[in-house]
């Protein structure tokens, strides 16, 4: 699979610490490196018939439908499409009026990851989001109406904006726009935010970790009510909807990162990742040179990958995947680190697959970090 990563934004969300740019002088330069990018790492992949393509950033949704059309054409001169791919485009809600939406139905792009984070004006304010609360729903039902019915939805819940009863109403908003899939995360404080300076000042509130327990288990207990599949911490699906994309990166499947801040794994001990610098990436590729870096995996590093990643999902960590892969020595290591959670049924074992039970998903990157060699 290929994550193709757009570096550019109309404006900064307060929560947001990716990599990307607010300035669109370099665009069509970076479109140019892209193509040179995708090119000279043609031969990276071994599976070459692709069962996932994403669009991610950033704000994938600022290219016009033909420059999407331009990429995809792009990676399709050197790998091919399995008859089912599933081809994502993340969007901001303002991007998709009925022209870029009826320009993107005559494109080979089949599922929209639309970034609503909520339908409330005073959680978006704080959030910097660039579209309003009807813009919110207003495309979605446009989405739907161009015929676009594999669609995803982020949602933020946890904000100092917010409290139960308007997350209630986010979700109630959610399942009557028939959404099929929904990723929510907690409001999180990154380093080096706007959001992270406003509290430091006194500005914002400090989200309270309480109330997020409260609203993640609500989430999940309401969604599965309304026939959601809870398959990751942060990822709720309808039958046949689960996201193909995030779920080979839970399995483990090699993928190809392109574009500035992409990373990229071979499926058994390599991990490279370009630099997150736009003029940087584009200068290097300009002269036929990758912008990136790549590190060898050590048996701790797969180690604690594996169990972190596992750990998120309803598949749980294979423990006989566990034996093969790892020597006696990391093996001692995990049977000792699970055994007293186990006896506290913190972690779990169903059909040879270690689980943290859904009561215990909210801490699982906790649990998980317990059962690390470091």
């Amino acid at each position: 699979m290929i994550y193709i990563h757009i570096p550019f934004c109309k404006q900064k969300c307060s929560y947001c610490n990716f990599h990307f740019s607010t300035s669109l002088n370099f665009k069509d330069e970076m479109i140019a490196a892209m193509k040179k990018e995708i090119y000279l790492r043609k031969d990276e992949l071994q599976n070459k018939t692709l069962q996932s393509l994403y669009f991610g950033g950033g704000t994938p949704s600022i290219l016009s439908p033909d420059e999407v059309k331009f990429l995809i054409d792009e990676v399709l001169k050197y790998l091919s499409f399995d008859k089912d791919i599933e081809i994502t485009l993340e969007a901001n809600p303002d991007d998709l009026d009925k022209n870029f939406l009826k320009g993107l139905s005559n494109s080979p792009i089949n599922r929209l990851s639309i970034g609503t984070q909520s339908f409330f004006e005073e959680d978006l304010r704080l959030m910097n989001r660039a579209h309003t609360a009807s813009e919110a729903e207003g495309s979605i039902k446009r989405a739907q109406d161009f015929g676009f019915e594999n669609l995803s939805i982020d949602l933020i819940y946890g904000s100092p904006t917010s409290n139960l009863e308007i997350w209630k109403e986010n979700l109630n908003k959610t399942i009557a726009l028939e959404v099929p899939h929904i990723s929510s995360y907690a409001l999180t404080v990154e380093p080096k935010t706007a959001l992270e300076n406003w509290i430091s000042k006194g500005k914002v509130l400090s989200p309270k970790e309480e109330e997020q327990n409260k609203e993640f288990y609500y989430l999940s207990d309401f969604l599965k009510d309304n026939g959601f599949e809870h398959y990751e911490v942060s990822n709720f699906a309808k039958p046949g909807f689960y996201s193909r994309h995030n779920s080979a990166y839970w399995k483990y499947k090699e993928y190809l990162g392109i574009g500035p801040s992409a990373h990229s794994y071979n499926g058994h001990d390599v991990r490279s990742w370009n630099i997150a610098n736009n003029p940087q990436y584009i200068k290097k590729l300009n002269s036929n040179l990758l912008a990136k870096e790549e590190e060898i995996l050590s048996q701790n590093d797969q180690f604690n990958e594996m169990i972190m990643i596992g750990l998120r999902t309803i598949w749980g960590v294979d423990l006989e995947s566990l034996k093969e892969k790892f020597n006696n020595e990391v093996l001692d290591h995990f049977q000792s680190e699970i055994k007293s959670k186990l006896e506290e049924e913190i972690l779990i074992i169903e059909n040879n697959h270690l689980k943290i039970p859904e009561k215990h998903w909210f801490m699982a990157d906790g649990i998980a970090s317990d059962l690390f060699i470091v």
